[in-house]
């Protein structure tokens, strides 16, 4: 993200597509796992563990919460991201390493890839202080 005294301070391109993944989490996908989804289908993932049935279904809303906040968060640039950001790319990270180990459906390939591919975005929201700090 760069700016200058001539105009706006614009979004980077990974903020671009995490907020494009947060806003249909928040608008679409969320809302159909809730209201629509069969309770027996239900799959939610917390810290790399699975929940299934109805502790997917009642640890649901606080997804929605989260994804909704980095849909605004991300959509106004605000200062509170780079740390929230941060902190859950960072979470995100250790999960998807922890899912890809213990998970059936996973391997050791996915977590090294999950793994590196979130700590990269850990360290672009980590970096990107004066973008947050600037808003839009």
């Amino acid at each position: 993200m760069t700016a200058d005294d001539s105009g706006p301070v614009t979004r980077p391109w990974w903020a671009n597509a995490l907020l494009a993944f947060c806003a249909f989490m928040t608008f679409i996908y969320t809302p159909w796992d809730l209201f629509v989804k069969p309770v027996a289908q239900d799959q939610e993932v917390w810290f790399g563990f699975v929940l299934r049935g109805w502790a997917a279904k009642a640890t649901a809303p606080l997804h929605w919460l989260i994804y909704g906040a980095f849909t605004y968060g991300l959509w106004k640039m605000r200062p509170w991201m780079r740390f929230w950001g941060t902190v859950y790319a960072a979470q995100v990270a250790i999960a998807m390493v922890v899912w890809g180990l213990l998970d059936e459906r996973g391997s050791l390939v996915m977590a090294a890839a999950s793994g590196v591919l979130f700590g990269w975005l850990t360290l672009q929201f980590w970096r990107a202080g004066e973008v947050f700090e600037s808003g839009r």
